[in-house]
């Protein structure tokens, strides 16, 4: 088999259909765009998984009187909660943290918000305890055991919070794989009309080249490698557009919650990681449906 040929076939075939192939890359790149950005909603919900799993805490915030006249936690009910929380089975440390280290924690947390910071009071900050528990499932039973005491204000279970950050992200990462699905579906279609319509523009070709003794395989190949070209080219699109997408749009709108710690960063190493995800799918996508619209709907 020449190999110039088949290269030479292949070029002919994207120039003459210029405008579907356009539209099968641009088509291609926007599927793979979108489940690329699913691919990276799923590295950052793993990401804060993985640091907040043993840094869970579950909070409890005293009422405004024990926090402005208990400074040190050394008067009931204070000090009374404080023993009831170590001595409860499951607790691994309790930290008691008084109104002016609550509110030392808050400017640190929102460092890089200086406005909300400056708007902030400590009297607005109830004292805590900082309850750390060996088995953070577990967390319902301080709160069913200690929410309404004497003193207690309310129990926050942190990891609650993280269950619905964790559904709205995994939300949006199941609406651009299902958009992603979607838009492979149209990538589908139009690689198969591209090569049908390909195949008939090169039918006067392609039946001479059957009648001096080429094999099926070997007129079929351009039409093949076509497809499979122009998914990589769309896998390149992607793979840059991600790349874009990321730096100067990503970083702009989270770059706070990044920043802070509370969204766990997302590098351009995480976009390279995905990008053989990305080009593996799109080959393998383009050669499949190439290879059955030839079987069953292209007689060459």
């Amino acid at each position: 088999m020449r190999t110039s040929f088949v290269f030479s076939e292949v070029v002919t075939g994207l120039r003459r259909n210029v405008t579907m192939t356009i539209a099968m890359i641009l088509t291609t790149a926007i599927s793979l765009g979108l489940l690329g950005g699913g691919l990276l909603v799923v590295r950052m919900v793993d990401k804060m998984q993985a640091n907040y799993q043993g840094k869970l805490e579950v909070a409890v915030l005293l009422t405004n009187d024990v926090s402005a006249n208990d400074q040190d936690c050394s008067s009931q009910p204070c000090s009374g909660l404080r023993t009831s929380l170590q001595t409860t089975s499951g607790v691994e440390t309790v930290v008691f943290e008084n109104r002016e280290k609550g509110f030392e924690r808050f400017k640190r947390i929102f460092e890089a918000q200086p406005e909300l910071v400056k708007l902030a009071r400590p009297e607005a900050i109830p004292a805590t305890f900082r309850v750390k528990l060996e088995d953070p499932e577990r967390a319902d039973v301080i709160v069913r055991e200690f929410s309404g005491k004497a003193g207690v204000k309310s129990v926050d279970d942190q990891g609650k919070f993280l269950d619905r950050l964790f559904n709205v992200l995994n939300g949006v990462r199941d609406g651009a794989l299902f958009l992603a699905l979607l838009q492979a579906l149209a990538a589908l279609l139009l690689i198969s009309n591209t090569i049908q319509v390909s195949a008939y523009t090169r039918r006067t070709e392609v039946g001479i080249m059957r009648l001096v003794g080429a094999t099926r395989w070997y007129t079929q190949l351009p039409f093949l490698i076509e497809a499979v070209v122009a998914g990589i080219i769309g896998a390149v699109v992607s793979v840059v557009g991600l790349i874009l997408f990321k730096a100067f749009i990503l970083d702009r709108v989270l770059g706070d919650l990044f920043s802070s710690g509370i969204l766990p960063t997302l590098g351009q190493l995480d976009v390279l990681i995905i990008a053989p995800i990305l080009f593996g799918v799109s080959v393998l996508i383009s050669a499949l449906t190439g290879y059955v619209t030839l079987r069953l709907y292209v007689r060459l």
